[in-house]
């Protein structure tokens, strides 16, 4: 039986890892940065050592975009070396590692689905870090150990749009949402599913990069408009420009994910994203 450590397990991903895991015949070991310092190397190794772990899933990640503009460093030592610390001890260890990676290692300049191996330009310090991770464990190369791009990540658990816009919605007669930025959003427990789907099946002698979202293509504002609709919200969602509403990070305009990869090689379904979200806002307990 696997031995799995999942870090960040406070997170979105790992809270939806841990709510699934009682289907999975595994044994896993969920972290968070006060019980495993993954900037620790010493420390992962004992652990690892301790509880004969063969696979880490590593969806911890210095998430706050905005905040790591002027936060490079702790970014830098979440999202790059951390990641280098536990491609280091997979490799040395013989343990299959999964890294969960993001959209924002594109600038956004696309005009068709990212496929896994086109050209990565991060246009802010999260994409950066996150590149630098992704470049770090590349370079390492631990066998049988994939990357996962994914994007605009939303569930019932921690701080997401999702929230952000049931909130409002009910403080507020009208909301102004970005209509130029376009994307698919990823309901969590979607992607920690497809994960604990394939670990058994992940064999292979190079890193590989997969992307996973869910089904379909929307702008923030598609969004938004879906999360009153099925919620019954009475709030008037507007279209804005992304000039119309400045942030100190700049986002990527096109961050479609092309899904072929992890379909073909895993023979996964991935589920359309307004199918996704009615079964969160179900869990929620908002859908009306």
């Amino acid at each position: 039986m696997s031995n799995i450590l999942v870090t960040g397990s406070n997170g979105q991903v790992g809270s939806e890892l841990q709510a699934l895991s009682k289907d999975y015949d595994y044994n896993f070991y969920f972290t968070t940065k006060e019980s495993l310092d993954i900037n620790d190397e010493k420390a992962i190794e004992e652990f690892v050592n301790k509880n004969s772990i063969d696979t880490i899933i590593n969806p911890a990640a210095y998430t706050a975009v905005d905040k790591a503009e002027d936060d490079k460093q702790n970014a830098d030592k979440v999202n790059h070396l951390a990641v280098k610390n536990l491609a280091k001890i997979a490799q040395a260890k013989d343990i299959k590692l999964i890294h969960i990676s993001t959209d924002y290692v594109f600038d956004g300049k696309n005009y068709k689905p990212y496929n896994e191996d086109d050209i990565t330009n991060p246009n802010g310090v999260y994409g950066a870090t996150k590149l630098a991770g992704e470049i770090a464990m590349l370079g390492i190369n631990p066998q049988n150990s994939i990357i996962i791009r994914t994007s605009w990540v939303y569930s019932s658990f921690g701080a997401n749009f999702v929230k952000t816009m049931l909130r409002l919605g009910k403080e507020r007669d009208e909301l102004g949402v970005i209509f130029d930025q376009v994307g698919t959003p990823t309901y969590a427990r979607d992607l920690a599913k497809a994960i604990l789907d394939i670990v058994a099946d992940i064999k292979n002698t190079k890193v590989e990069i997969y992307n996973y979202s869910n089904e379909g293509v929307l702008s923030w504002y598609d969004f938004a408009k879906e999360i009153m609709r099925m919620a019954k919200i009475e709030c008037n969602i507007n279209p804005i420009e992304t000039s119309q509403y400045p942030t100190p990070a700049t986002r990527p305009h096109y961050s479609l994910l092309n899904k072929a990869k992890i379909k073909n090689d895993f023979g996964i379904i991935v589920p359309y994203w307004k199918d996704s979200l009615d079964e969160c806002l179900g869990v929620m307990g908002e859908r009306r």
